[in-house]
């Protein structure tokens, strides 16, 4: 039988999901009220801090989701009980919040100290270099490049690149971030130090004990989070920060005997 918050919490993040898909039918995005945006995106709210975890982008997102919050909750919630379970889930879900806004200050804060850099001296080379480098999803158009190159200082051209910027900034910026995983993977971490000898079996096949699988999914994320592939659109330091917070949040337990 489930315990009652991970019942409550599947049932509210079933129905979460239910409303993104028929206010969407409607023409209301949720995501764009509840996902977590950039406090510099126009959509941003504080609230989003909490609500995005009940947000996911699509079935296979909210699938995996509910089944790592079943697989390792149950067992979570059964030993420290309801009350310190929800403190838990909801101090790792916002801690994944708060690391992965702070990774994403770090990245949009570079790109407005790159677009500095151009305005300071805005040329054909100049532009290129930061549209490849910061907005390679934003094409530009190679005949304005050629245009322009045949007068570098045509005031309407550069006029054209400011547009450009901050329309891709703006994009940048309202990307939201969703999902429960922050708050999971908190849950695994958790699931991993109260029962590290636990057999885990990957894939239905491959055996592994909790703490090990722990270690490599941590690794993982770590390594994702840095290479920052083109089209990886996870938000892996939200996974590291759920993770993190969970980490010293156990040690602080521990230290106070509130095991």
């Amino acid at each position: 039988m489930l315990p009652p918050v991970v019942k409550n919490l599947l049932i509210i993040n079933g129905l979460f999901f239910l409303a993104t898909i028929t206010m969407e039918q409607q023409g209301v995005d949720l995501v764009r009220y509840l996902g977590l945006h950039y406090f510099e995106s126009e959509y941003f709210a504080p609230y989003q801090y909490i609500t995005y975890m009940f947000m996911h982008g699509g079935f296979t997102h909210i699938l995996f989701n509910m089944f790592a919050l079943w697989m390792f909750g149950a067992s979570v919630e059964n030993y420290w009980g309801p009350k310190r379970f929800l403190i838990y889930y909801f101090v790792t879900g916002i801690g994944a919040a708060l690391l992965q806004t702070g990774v994403n200050w770090i990245s949009i804060s570079s790109v407005h100290g790159a677009i500095e850099a151009y305005k300071a001296m805005p040329t054909p080379e100049t532009f290129m270099v930061l549209a490849n480098d910061y907005f390679s999803s934003f094409p530009v158009n190679p005949q304005f490049i050629q245009q322009w190159s045949l007068e570098p200082t045509n005031q309407q051209a550069i006029a054209e690149t400011y547009n450009y910027i901050q329309n891709a900034m703006q994009v940048v910026v309202d990307v939201p971030t969703v999902g429960a995983s922050g708050a999971v993977f908190g849950l695994l971490l958790a699931f991993g130090m109260l029962f590290p000898n636990s057999i885990i079996y990957v894939y239905f096949a491959l055996p592994i004990k909790a703490k090990y699988f722990v270690m490599i999914y941590g690794a993982i994320e770590l390594y994702s989070g840095f290479a920052n592939n083109a089209g990886d659109n996870v938000a892996h330091f939200a996974h590291l920060g759920g993770m993190l917070f969970g980490y010293f949040m156990i040690k602080y337990w521990k230290k106070h005997q509130f095991d």
